[in-house]
């Protein structure tokens, strides 16, 4: 199998408060997920799940190791080289949805798909059917405001998948939801994942909910174990 991702070593520290000593959250991580596999973290609150997610996404720089992505060191590279590779190869979903408010459904899907220089009319094409399949198919011009929780998720993961992304980044993607929703949710998080051989890095306070992935891993007391 493939490796799309490699964590090596890898710890995050953080300045406490004034006074204090620097908090360590991650300490000498190592990690790997392999094309189209999906993982899980899970773990109490406030173990560090988020930032370990952050690290792998390159969205924080690790204290000390490094990050790989297919087999090359990201550790010297800079914003704008960092900012390419997530446009091009990863994909997110966080808890809040965080669509944008004053586009429609149809055009938050669009805009990662024109980002990657999609002509306009193909952008709407594969961003109308992503959402059809998502069940979502009479709500293409509704603006989030005018969606429920459940939907405003749906929307987020057509928008994440729809460019095709190597890796697929997913926050408490459900943590927000009711019971209904949340199971809709997961199911279709799940489908397109495995639809399109999408890598999934999983964190979750939910057991069930992480058990639907190839491997479980738990983060505790700054360390990751099976």
């Amino acid at each position: 199998m493939k490796r799309i991702l490699g964590l090596e070593g890898v710890s995050k520290s953080f300045d406490g408060p004034l006074g204090h000593e620097r908090l360590e959250i991650l300490h000498d991580i190592d990690l790997e997920i392999g094309e189209g596999e999906s993982i899980s973290v899970t773990g109490r609150s406030g173990s560090g799940k988020s930032t370990l997610l952050y690290v792998a996404s390159l969205i924080e720089k690790p204290s000390a190791g490094r990050v790989f992505y297919d087999d090359v060191d990201t550790v010297a590279w800079d914003d704008r080289r960092i900012a390419a590779l997530r446009r091009d190869r990863m994909g997110f979903v966080f808890q809040n949805s965080l669509l944008l408010e004053d586009f429609s459904a149809l055009e938050n899907v669009m805009l990662p798909l024109l980002n990657k220089g999609l002509p306009k009319a193909e952008a709407h094409r594969q961003a109308a059917c992503m959402l059809t399949q998502m069940g979502l198919g009479d709500r293409l011009d509704h603006r989030p405001m005018m969606l429920s929780g459940g939907e405003r998720q749906r929307v987020a993961i057509a928008r994440a998948v729809c460019p095709r992304p190597s890796i697929l980044f997913a926050d408490e993607p459900t943590g927000a939801l009711d019971e209904e929703s949340q199971s809709l949710v997961e199911d279709l998080l799940f489908s397109l994942v495995e639809e399109h051989g999408i890598a999934l890095m999983l964190v979750t306070h939910d057991r069930t909910f992480a058990d639907r992935c190839s491997r479980v891993l738990t983060l505790s007391h700054k360390e990751l174990s099976r």
